[in-house]
């Protein structure tokens, strides 16, 4: 306290408001512990000096529990600012590798979205394909930029185009879709030929790649084809248990399946990772030591199909009430029409069926991790129940519950990201001459990494008291500090307008 009372008296002093949405010539975050996503353990206390947009000394000021020594810290310049992070945890910003910046179906604004990814420390996002024009993504990518709107930095992916007809014609399309200024292209899949045309082309402009293995193609190329013709990383998992197959050539379809009806198409999808070969098996080994021999990474998004084994917890998790828009909710319910609203009569059969599908595939991701593959974070939310920059903590819960080390989970969560995107000189770790990406954090996320959800955790305390703790604090992006708590205070207003304006109240299914 006395050391505080100093700062007020000997440093000019500048309101929370003043140091928030701008670059300063020289910032100093003061006395955090540092949660870095190099394999470091956490270490502190440190002070991180960043100058406009760059981080240029990460510095150990001390011991923790020991007053620090003042000498030992970097100097505030004549217009420095500083804040006192003391009691603090710093990280890297978050990756998301698979964030669509929301779509007409769900009436979900950019800004909307934004919001909620800066509210929960999401610094940086692959956008791979989706409702919004090329032209608006690379719009919203160049005002990331700059900084003029509050926004992750986008990577812009593509959708490749599902009418190429020949391989000639796959290799115009992507040199065209470079030439657009994409960063690269995700591929749904595609005849043998086209495939292998267009992720080779695409390979060779220099632009990097990722595939969902839809199922009306993977029959005939799977992930492993597709690694082995540069494809750098998959989405979810579809292609992988078919490349596991060892008894089989074509998932196990009953004979009413109709893809079109999505319960018959993610009913099923629940039930391939038990078609595919037993773990540690001879194949499953191959099959994953090749891949990491390839340099290829998993983006899983495990929590997008989350609700196929636990609805009920996926459909009245607590920030629905207060974040999600009346255009989401409605999307989310019982259709045959909207994307991922399979409930036509989901039950107890098909979560226990996915329970086990979650079983199998994170023992294939954890083995995979544990051999040098890369796992990135991914959250794919807009669906399912799953709304943006909760569903990315969820999806770092459900990686500590695959086995993952909570250190583990935060390099899968930025460092990795980084270096699948190519940026890993730029972000993903906290390191001199990296752009300053950073969390802010009262309590230690590898303790409980609840504590980083916007609503925080539920605590106990001395006075047996339930308080809720946590929530980011800040989020730094580019060296502008984000008051994250008053980002989602945003959000609401956004929402309870949304709900005013429709005269809508959130309601369960069927229930009038």
């Amino acid at each position: 306290m006395k050391r505080l009372i100093i700062l007020l008296i000997f440093i000019p002093f500048l309101s929370q408001s003043q140091i928030e949405g701008k670059q300063h010539n020289q910032l100093i975050l003061r006395g955090a512990t540092l949660i870095n996503s190099t394999g470091a353990p956490p270490i502190g206390p440190v002070d991180i000096v960043i100058e406009k947009n760059i981080i240029t000394k990460v510095q150990n000021v001390g011991y923790p529990g020991v007053p620090i020594n003042e000498n030992r810290r970097p100097k505030l310049s004549k217009n420095g600012v500083e804040i006192n992070c003391e009691g603090s945890y710093i990280l890297p910003g978050f990756i998301d590798t698979h964030g669509h910046i929301g779509g007409r179906s769900q009436g979900a604004r950019p800004d909307y979205v934004f919001k909620l990814w800066m509210a929960h420390g999401i610094t940086t996002i692959r956008e791979p394909g989706g409702s919004l024009s090329h032209e608006l993504k690379i719009e919203l990518k160049n005002k990331s930029e700059k900084n003029t709107i509050v926004a992750p930095r986008i990577i812009a992916f593509s959708t490749f185009n599902s009418r190429v007809q020949s391989p000639d014609e796959a290799k115009e399309w992507v040199r065209e879709n470079a030439k657009k200024g994409s960063d690269g292209i995700k591929f749904f899949g595609a005849p043998p030929e086209i495939m292998q045309a267009a992720i080779e082309e695409n390979k060779r402009v220099g632009l990097r790649s990722t595939s969902h293995h839809a199922q009306l193609n993977v029959v005939r190329w799977n992930v492993l084809n597709s690694a082995r013709a540069g494809l750098n990383s998959m989405e979810h998992w579809y292609g992988l248990p078919e490349a596991l197959f060892n008894n089989r050539v074509i998932q196990n379809y009953p004979p009413d399946y109709n893809y079109q009806n999505e319960q018959n198409r993610f009913e099923e999808a629940g039930k391939l990772w038990k078609q595919a070969a037993k773990p540690h098996s001879e194949h499953w080994n191959n099959v994953m030591d090749e891949l990491i021999s390839l340099d290829f990474t998993i983006s899983p998004t495990l929590n997008i199909y989350e609700a196929s084994r636990d609805l009920h917890r996926a459909r009245r998790v607590e920030w629905h009430d207060d974040y999600t828009l009346p255009s989401l909710w409605a999307f989310y319910a019982p259709s045959r029409i909207s994307h991922g609203s399979y409930w036509h009569y989901w039950g107890t059969e098909q979560e226990i069926a996915w329970k086990e599908n979650y079983r199998l595939w994170m023992t294939f991701l954890n083995e995979f991790k544990n051999r040098g593959g890369r796992v990135t974070t991914g959250s794919d939310s807009g669906f399912i129940y799953q709304l943006y920059g909760f569903a990315y903590i969820r999806e770092l819960e459900l990686l500590r519950e695959a086995g993952f080390h909570p250190l583990e989970v935060i390099q899968s969560a930025t460092l990795n990201g980084a270096e699948l995107l190519g940026i890993d000189h730029l972000t993903g770790s906290v390191e001199p001459g990296k752009y300053a990406d950073l969390i802010i954090i009262d309590e230690n996320p590898l303790e409980n990494l609840k504590v980083l959800y916007g609503t925080g955790a539920i605590k106990l305390d001395e006075n047996n008291k339930v308080k809720r703790v946590g929530g980011v604090k800040y989020t730094v992006k580019d060296g502008v500090v984000y008051d994250s708590k008053k980002l989602l205070k945003q959000v609401k207003e956004m929402v309870d307008i949304a709900k005013k304006e429709a005269g809508y109240k959130i309601k369960q299914p069927g229930i009038n």
